[in-house]
């Protein structure tokens, strides 16, 4: 007469298949070596790809400050105050073209170094995760480019509109601001994802963040004020408006992960 298996010998070989095979530590680093190799490379080639394009691209970031100058009726030129500005210009504007043309394979390297000690749902989540929070930072990106910027330069250049004192604007500290801002809304839509990762531990709840929204607006409003171009209030409430509309959402967000695991508790018998 056959008898059962005792459970460890059952599970132990579903568990290291869903994991994968056990690595030793010199195999980790011989991995991590890979790894590093491959971004590094990607990274490299990423920046000549981006010098190789940047010139064209230097007509297309300073495009919302030209749009503000003639929607003002101003001189729609930008100008740089040394022999090497441009050159400078052209090679900043490369490596960071470089950095996000080489970016998807550099989390691809990331996500193959973690996933063979993951289970197959924590791989899913983790590729989740990944996705989201690129797709989320490129969004903020985009909101500020395409949204914000237009319509806060073209605001804040019509203060000397019509005046006697005409603005000559650097082409670098322009660069060096839109960077700012634009980097700062990338990071800003990262939220929801921040929030999910805290409710799947439990460190924050839909009932946490609503109660402490007030506190939550005092963050928001200092950092509008660092990612603003302008000081002045209105233009502080456009940048604030989406940060309050991704709070928000981040609620939704930390509710549908409570909802989860409540059901799950309950589903396994235990206590929500």
């Amino acid at each position: 007469m056959a008898t059962a298996a005792p459970p460890e010998q059952t599970q132990r070989p579903r568990a290291e298949e869903e994991s994968g095979a056990a690595m030793s530590f010199f195999d980790h680093l011989v991995e991590l070596r890979k790894r590093l190799i491959s971004a590094l490379a990607a990274l490299g080639i990423g920046m000549l790809a981006g010098l190789a394009v940047s010139k064209r691209f230097i007509n297309f970031i300073v495009q919302p400050m030209v749009d503000a100058l003639r929607a003002n009726h101003l001189d729609d030129k930008l100008y740089f105050h040394s022999p090497t500005g441009y050159v400078g210009l052209w090679v900043n504007l490369g490596m960071y073209l470089g950095i996000v043309l080489a970016m998807p394979w550099v989390l691809y390297q990331v996500w193959l170094f973690v996933a063979p000690g993951l289970y197959k749902h924590e791989r899913r989540a983790t590729a989740a995760f990944i996705i989201s929070a690129t797709l989320l930072f490129l969004c903020g990106i985009g909101v500020g480019f395409f949204g914000l910027l237009p319509l806060v330069l073209t605001k804040v250049i019509g203060f000397a509109a019509g005046g006697s004192i005409s603005p000559w604007i650097d082409v670098n500290e322009y660069f060096s601001l839109i960077l700012v801002v634009l980097l700062g809304l990338g990071v800003i839509f990262e939220l929801p994802v921040v929030v999910f990762i805290l409710s799947v531990f439990g460190i924050v709840t839909p009932k946490f963040l609503l109660k402490n929204f007030r506190y939550a607006m005092l963050v928001i409003t200092i950092v509008a004020a660092i990612v603003t171009p302008s000081p002045d209030a209105t233009t502080m409430l456009i940048f604030m408006a989406p940060m309050v509309v991704l709070y928000f959402i981040s609620v939704l967000v930390s509710y549908a992960v409570v909802r989860h695991k409540r059901s799950q508790a309950l589903a396994e018998g235990g206590t929500p």
